[in-house]
């Protein structure tokens, strides 16, 4: 996401972070080395400017003159302490100094450079969309809510009468003051009976208005929120890599809530009252057009001040909206590794990095806060001005005869009107701004096209999947570090009903080739063949049906045992299914020990890492997959357990009803000794293929790593 504020710290290293992402703005931050705090301290950065994609993907240290509060930020500070942090002699030499008090106040006064959002404050980002508009935001949202318009015509038709009804008011309670000062019964009784007729239109308009707004509101978040979400499951996993949980959380929370109030908000008081202000001016022209246009140019400059305040508005929305995800994203990230955070004792250091970003909120706040001064100052001194005028230039008329008091009465209520209409539409407008700012990343997102794999339903379905795996030349980065080769011209093959096991030191890329197997990613060079078909002509999600996948980190979902064994099944089963996958798994006797069986929620502390990966392995085999793919499946099992999982490798190879390819990754090797064939890996290459008495009489790496484990349980 977009970092607009760069706070720099001292003792900086002078490598900086360099960037690749495509898809995702990083998030540059300079680190204090010795953790030592420099209060305020900021330094500009140059961007270098990727020629590839147009995207900031760099940063330039500091030149020398560089400084941070005055002082060098290439400099090394060997003593905190002995740094000057400001002192009250700086106040005092700076009162003393008429140069840099005029400074000063021109920083601070409008248009200085406190009120800048961005340039020497911020990191300048260039985005790949358009930048959302406010015509093009409300397309958008018509798209959304276009299917109930309904809804939105008679709300509007609603606000018409409603409008007509409440600005016709002030005419006709000033024709019944005077009408009864003058003793005319009639014309009075006919006033109050419009009056009252008047009244309740408006006051039934204003509930139908009130009620279709609050629906076309409700309509708009939650299809806002369908269409985002579904976009985001639709995405690479590559996408993943660079986006933030927090972020995106933050963006289907609060962003598309501040979005909500668009309609029912926003354009339904800018629309009441840009009506209602024009049918006061019109009647304001009619009645003196003097005074009349005396008003309007007033309005006049009280409107382009509130374009001026808009625009600051939707800047800083924006601002704030990334500063809270961000916020959002450290306070996740604690909040689900408190255990790590309390057994470190890195509280305060967790409570300073969300203090960090609550202060640039502040920050952009107190700005906010002084432009809304500003602005109602404005309007208040334009306010009483149209006061001021009126009174006078009307009561110079009244002295010649050109306007009764009755009409100069009527022409100070609809001249108030009019101001309050304007500065009701300027106040909307800033909050419209403000949510338009709000939905620019939102809009950002939705925007994003789905993978490829989720586009076209095309791709072959084979009768039968034998379960012939080929990995020819294959090769492979990830997007994010397109420039580390993970994979490098790996060939080798599996054949059907074999039980192949791939090891290898970490790093070396065997959790790698699960991932292209299953098309998580797609091979930057060669290819896979699943029964001498390519795996890119394969229909993806029928592939995927038919492969059953544990991964090294146990995954559950907050629900029952039952639903966590059943999840993503694409066959019907029944209760005895899943617990006849759950004793091949050797979990059934530890589900039943449960208080409340299969039906037991899966939480955190109830369960322990073992467990979960055994559920996680009934949930594979519950699929009866042709090809069953064990990433690191017995990491968190204990002795007996593995010894139990072997047993399900061997059942394997030996019963014909469950005859399937099997794929296991392992760092146990005492786990993977029955595999009919070992693929030992190295650096993103393959180095050795063999059975394991076969590697053993290799001088190797597997036979290094067979003594390593062996010498690790010989006691000393």
């Amino acid at each position: 996401m977009a970092l607009p504020l760069v706070f720099c710290h001292p003792q900086t290293s002078s490598s900086f972070i360099t960037s690749s992402s495509q898809r995702r703005t990083q998030v540059f931050l300079i680190r204090n080395t010795n953790h030592d705090p420099l209060p305020n301290a900021r330094t500009n950065l140059q961007l270098t400017p990727s020629k590839s994609n147009g995207r900031f993907i760099s940063i330039s240290p500091p030149k020398s003159s560089a400084s941070v509060n005055g002082y060098s930020v290439n400099s090394t500070i060997s003593n905190p302490e002995d740094v000057d942090f400001p002192t009250t002699e700086g106040s005092e030499k700076l009162s003393q100094n008429p140069r840099t008090v005029i400074e000063f106040i021109k920083d601070i006064l409008p248009g200085g450079s406190w009120w800048r959002l961005s340039s020497s404050d911020h990191v300048e980002v260039v985005l790949t969309a358009k930048p959302v508009t406010v015509v093009r935001a409300l397309r958008r949202m018509w798209d959304l809510i276009s299917e109930d318009r309904w809804v939105i015509f008679t709300a509007f038709s609603s606000l018409m009468l409603t409008a007509l009804s409440q600005i016709s008011i002030p005419h006709y309670l000033t024709a019944s003051i005077f009408s009864a000062q003058s003793n005319n019964v009639s014309v009075f009784s006919w006033n109050v009976k419009l009056l009252i007729l008047l009244c309740i239109t408006s006051g039934i308009g204003s509930g139908i208005r009130g009620c279709c707004f609050g629906i076309a509101n409700m309509i708009l978040v939650k299809r806002m929120r369908e269409r985002l979400y579904s976009t985001l499951l639709l995405q690479d996993i590559s996408f993943f890599d660079y986006e933030t949980v927090g972020d995106l959380t933050s963006r289907l929370g609060s962003d598309c809530q501040q979005v909500s109030r668009v309609i029912g908000n926003d354009l339904n008081l800018i629309s009441r009252n840009l009506l209602q202000g024009t049918g006061a001016l019109i009647y304001l022209v009619i009645l003196s057009w003097p005074l009349g246009l005396c008003t309007f140019a007033i309005c006049a400059m009280l409107s382009t001040i509130m374009l001026l305040y808009g625009q600051y508005q939707k800047k800083a929305a924006k601002l704030i909206q990334d500063y809270g995800a961000s916020a959002n994203e450290v306070a996740q990230e604690t909040l689900s590794l408190m255990r790590t955070v309390r057994v470190y004792g890195t509280e305060q250091q967790e409570l300073g990095r969300y203090n960090n970003w609550l202060e640039k909120l502040a920050d952009i706040s107190l700005r906010q806060s002084a432009a809304y001064g500003l602005w109602n100052f404005s309007f208040n001194t334009l306010y009483h001005s149209t006061q001021v005028i009126a009174v006078l230039i009307g009561g110079m008329f009244i002295l010649t005869g050109r306007i009764t008091a009755e009409q100069l009465t009527k022409f100070i209520l609809y001249s108030e009107w009019l101001i309050y209409s304007t500065w009701s539409v300027g106040d909307s407008l800033s909050s419209l701004m403000q949510s338009i700012g709000a939905s620019e990343k939102v809009f950002q997102l939705m925007d994003l096209p789905p993978s490829n794999q989720f586009i076209s339903t095309a791709g072959s379905k084979l009768q039968r999947l034998v379960g012939h795996i080929e990995f020819l030349s294959v090769t492979f980065s990830y997007p994010s570090r397109a420039s580390v080769p993970v994979l490098q011209h790996v060939n080798f093959q599996v054949h059907p009903n074999e039980v192949v096991a791939i090891v290898g030191l970490s790093g070396s890329g065997k959790s790698t080739l699960v991932n292209l197997l299953l098309r998580l990613y797609e091979p930057t060079g060669g290819q896979i063949m699943i029964d001498g078909h390519p795996i890119k002509d394969l229909n993806t999600k029928w592939l995927r049906e038919r492969i059953g996948y544990v991964g090294q980190e146990p995954r559950l979902l907050r629900t029952d045992i039952s639903s966590n064994i059943r999840y993503g099944c694409p066959r019907v089963v029944n209760q005895k299914d899943v617990e006849r996958a759950a004793k091949q798994a050797y979990a059934h006797e530890f589900i039943s020990s449960l208080p409340n069986g299969y039906q037991t929620l899966v939480d955190d502390e109830l369960l322990s890492g073992g467990q979960k990966q055994r559920i996680a392995i009934a949930r594979a085999i519950l699929r009866d997959p042709d090809i069953l793919i064990l990433d690191e499946a017995t990491s968190a099992l204990d002795a007996e357990s593995e010894h139990n999982i072997k047993g399900v490798l061997r059942a394997v190879r030996s019963d014909l009803k469950t005859k399937r390819t099997v794929i296991v990754i392992a760092h146990r090797l005492s786990t993977i000794q029955a595999a009919d064939k070992i693929v030992v890996m190295e650096g993103g290459k393959i180095v050795q293929v063999g059975s394991h008495s076969e590697l053993l009489l290799k001088d190797g790496l597997y036979s290094r790593l067979t003594r390593r484990q062996a010498d690790a349980v010989v006691p000393s």
